[in-house]
């Protein structure tokens, strides 16, 4: 291996087109980086985020800069450092991240459109309420653009979501804005019914949610209703539906896919032991499987990091995490 490789290319700044956006963007991400840390380093890896952002957009000219897209890049520089984290932000910006980096919005308004059908679906209350309002879609955009990096304060919450949205479809940031809404169903419906109020509430996250049974809740929305349910009330294709590869990719990540095939497994196993006169073991409820095919997914940030990883390097060294 060349002593070249293991370095990233330099960034030509002074000829690219997006520079002084990711320049403006980079230094009000301030917040972003650990309390604490002091100025020398968190300027050099602010150097870094601008010089990532820029040669992800180089290599991939169909690629639109769009802010917010800064927020997701940050966080894998902060766990994965520069050469690792230039990986895998180019590959989630060529799949999951794909639809938010058109010319123009439409895709990314199209995906929040799913949401108010999801909500309709599990608490008709509420979607009917917010309807009223006429509060829209408009308070979850940052959530979604930035895998909720720019509205959390508490890295490993951020951290916790990233590995989540690693390990599932693309659209699962949107499942997971739907039950942060329905989580504070309550909270909506005392809200009074006006735009303004009710779009002051949703776009402020609290900062005690329970994650994990958030997490756990999203999944199994998406497994009663798949994107593809919801797209028959749809005409427009997202770029998570013509990329052949990762179609095929998400497909078998899906929790959905992971319970079918759990289940035909345990039905192969039981055909097994009548076969040979044995009495077979009672397995637990379609509930229980369909939960641990929801988190059997979310493996450890780094881990799921290096699965993408490894698709576009030979190698990778050992990560040096910002939390143990």
């Amino acid at each position: 291996m060349s002593i070249q490789c293991l370095f990233p290319e330099p960034v030509d700044r002074d000829n690219n087109k997006d520079f002084s956006q990711v320049l403006l963007d980079v230094q009000r991400s301030l917040r972003r980086f650990p309390p604490g840390m002091p100025d020398e380093q968190r300027e050099g890896l602010q150097e870094e985020l601008i010089d990532i952002i820029l040669r992800v957009l180089v290599k991939n000219p169909q690629l639109h800069y769009y802010q917010g897209y800064h927020d997701i890049v940050v966080t894998f520089l902060l766990v994965l450092g520069e050469r690792l984290a230039t990986a895998l932000v180019e590959k989630l910006s060529t799949h999951h991240l794909r639809d938010f980096m058109d010319p123009t919005m439409d895709n990314t308004k199209h995906i929040l459109n799913y949401l108010m059908p999801i909500i309709e679906r599990v608490n008709p209350e509420v979607y009917d309420f917010m309807q009223q309002a006429e509060v829209g879609t408009i308070f979850a955009l940052s959530w979604l653009i930035t895998w909720f990096g720019h509205v959390l304060s508490d890295f490993r919450h951020v951290v916790r979501l990233y590995d989540f949205f690693l390990a599932c479809h693309p659209l699962m940031p949107i499942y997971f804005a739907a039950v942060i809404v329905l989580h504070r169903e309550e909270e909506v419906l005392d809200c009074e019914c006006d735009m303004a109020m009710m779009h002051h509430l949703l776009s402020r996250i609290p900062e005690d949610l329970p994650y994990e049974m958030l997490i756990s809740r999203a999944g199994d929305l998406f497994v009663q209703f798949p994107p593809s349910e919801l797209a028959r009330e749809r005409s427009q294709l997202t770029a998570v539906s013509t990329f052949k590869d990762f179609e095929l990719a998400s497909t078998q990540q899906r929790p959905d896919t992971v319970l079918r095939q759990r289940r035909k497994e345990q039905q192969q196993q039981r055909t097994l032991e009548a076969q040979r006169g044995r009495v077979a073991v009672v397995r637990p409820t379609a509930r229980r499987f369909m939960r641990l095919a929801v988190m059997g997914l979310t493996v450890a940030l780094g881990a799921a990091a290096l699965a993408v990883v490894n698709s576009a390097l030979e190698w990778a060294p050992k990560l040096d995490l910002l939390f143990p």
